[in-house]
């Protein structure tokens, strides 16, 4: 079984009487002690993306990765939400490896991709467990198929909202408990239905590069994320987009196409696109 190494991505480990429930209160998804990985979000008060990873009990404590690029400011404000409260924070990017395989290992702390099918496992493990994973692909190619934008690969830290990468589709954000980083902004996009950045999926791409636009009649709709096998995430404005309308990264056509867990659609032709 391969195991690809991410150096792009470093392990927190979150512990303590107290952990649970600030981190509940603090990012967005439900923070619960029941096994799942979920898809979570530290935001900035403007409702922005600080970090973003996969978050995940085991072993009596909470296992969070997230971009090596946003590590430290992710650890310091950690600190600064933590005050008083009893729980203990360890950045452990000097002692433990992240990792990602097809298939479930035996060894390491595992935790299945709960955004959907198909994206396999993340795994991390100390280093020297680690020292016979690879370099791989495979975790981008999965991710892309689905439809899922990763900060790093394919947008910066306070680029986008939750909606704009589809994290209230695929059980990133809560919004049945109370107020944490951002809420207000969030659940405002929510309740009036305003989100018009959504993942597409583009295809067919042979000269494009993450940042490059996705053009349809002369017009920006959207920018790419980063590409593998002629394959990208895109963060467009749906509105733009009509079904079946002629669609081009630098100059050559692509194809584009929703992720399939997607509850929105491209615009009709002489209408408007729908949201929720």
């Amino acid at each position: 079984m391969t195991i690809e190494k991410r150096v792009d991505r470093v392990t927190f480990k979150i512990s303590g009487p107290d952990a649970t429930h600030l981190l509940h209160d603090v990012l967005t998804p439900p923070v619960l002690e029941d096994g799942e990985a979920r898809w979570f979000a530290l935001l900035a008060p403007q409702g922005k993306l600080l970090a973003e990873g996969l978050i995940g009990w085991a072993d009596g404590a909470h296992w969070l990765d997230v971009p090596a690029a946003v590590t430290e400011n992710f650890f310091k404000r950690m600190k600064m939400y933590r005050l008083r409260a009893k729980m203990d924070i360890e950045m452990l990017a000097e002692t433990h490896a992240v990792g990602w395989s097809a298939e479930a290992p035996e060894t390491g702390i595992v935790h299945r991709d709960g955004r959907g099918e198909g994206l396999g496992y993340r795994v991390i493990a100390a280093l020297a467990d680690a020292e016979d994973w690879a370099e791989g692909t495979g975790q981008a190619k999965a991710r892309i198929a689905a439809g899922i934008a990763e900060m790093g690969p394919d947008f910066a830290t306070e680029e986008v909202f939750p909606h704009d990468i589809g994290m209230d589709h695929l059980g990133g954000v809560d919004f049945k408990k109370g107020c944490y980083v951002g809420q207000e902004v969030v659940s405002r996009m929510q309740h009036r239905g305003t989100a018009r950045r959504r993942p597409v999926i583009v295809s067919g791409i042979v000269a494009g590069a993450r940042g490059d636009a996705v053009v349809i009649g002369g017009k920006s709709v959207g920018t790419l994320g980063g590409v593998v096998g002629g394959t990208s995430v895109a963060i467009a404005r749906i509105d733009k987009i009509t079904d079946g309308g002629a669609a081009s990264v630098a100059g050559a056509p692509v194809s584009l196409a929703l992720p399939q867990w997607a509850r929105y659609d491209f615009a009709t032709p002489g209408g408007d696109s729908e949201d929720d």
